[in-house]
């Protein structure tokens, strides 16, 4: 279905679908009580509008459009010029689902470590649901897309504070880089593998949690974030993030 010219007509047919299929930890949500999170999610829209457009003949702006989101391969709309980093996990065959939006709304750079979206994200998972049930009205219908969970869910994919909490050691650190650095270079050029100095802490744990977990796509980065222990990605996070 080409989203880009969807009527209002279809769109509501499409609304209603998902209605009936949105199911919450609770049980199943009612339709009155759907449509007002999905009313909620165009509120939460209003943070994006300056820079995405979703709806009948949308277009890209600052960013791509955002119709049809949902089970697309990231960095895929054409005629939009994305950043390395976003075309590089499409490479990786990063699709939006429910978890990955979730996980990229609520930090950016937990998926794309150099997007161009200069946008904090929103905390609230309550506002991340009704978002992205708002957003879901313009994709296909939910029942049409593989990975597609239920819109109206509580969210789980934050990181605990405590691994937040974690002081690192950078010299432990050093001592376990030597891996990393077999493929992101030392001096912090990047050479078609992205830079890793100086990222910010939390920005780092968060991107290697999101690797341990499968929801960042890349194999070799998961194998190795598989590998290690909170305290070492910790650890790791202090050293790189030290380096200039």
């Amino acid at each position: 279905m080409n989203t880009k010219y969807m009527t209002k007509t279809v769109q509501n047919s499409i609304k209603t679908a998902v209605l009936a299929t949105v199911v919450s930890f609770g049980g199943h949500v009612s339709h009155a009580q759907d449509s007002t999170l999905s009313a909620q999610g165009a509120k939460v829209f209003a943070k994006c509008k300056a820079c995405h457009k979703v709806g009948d003949g949308a277009k890209n702006g600052v960013g791509p459009h955002l119709n049809g989101i949902f089970g697309r391969e990231a960095g895929s709309v054409p005629d939009y010029k994305y950043s390395k980093s976003m075309t590089r996990a499409g490479h990786d065959k990063l699709v939006w689902t429910d978890e990955t939006l979730t996980a990229f709304v609520e930090n950016p750079k937990s998926l794309i470590s150099k997007t161009k979206m200069s946008f904090r994200g929103v905390k609230d998972p309550e506002q991340i649901t009704a978002l992205l049930a708002y957003l879901r009205v313009f994709s296909d219908d939910p029942s049409n897309i593989p990975e597609a969970e239920p819109t109206a869910k509580g969210t789980d994919h934050d990181i605990d504070p405590a691994i937040l909490a974690i002081q690192g050691d950078p010299e432990y650190g050093e001592y376990l880089a030597s891996e990393c650095q077999t493929c992101h270079r030392v001096d912090g050029t990047d050479a078609g593998i992205p830079a890793i100095n100086g990222w910010p802490i939390e920005d780092f744990v968060v991107a290697m949690h999101a690797y341990k977990g499968k929801i960042r796509p890349h194999p070799v980065m998961q194998m190795m974030a598989g590998r290690l222990s909170s305290e070492e990605i910790a650890a790791l996070a202090a050293y790189f993030e030290a380096l200039e």
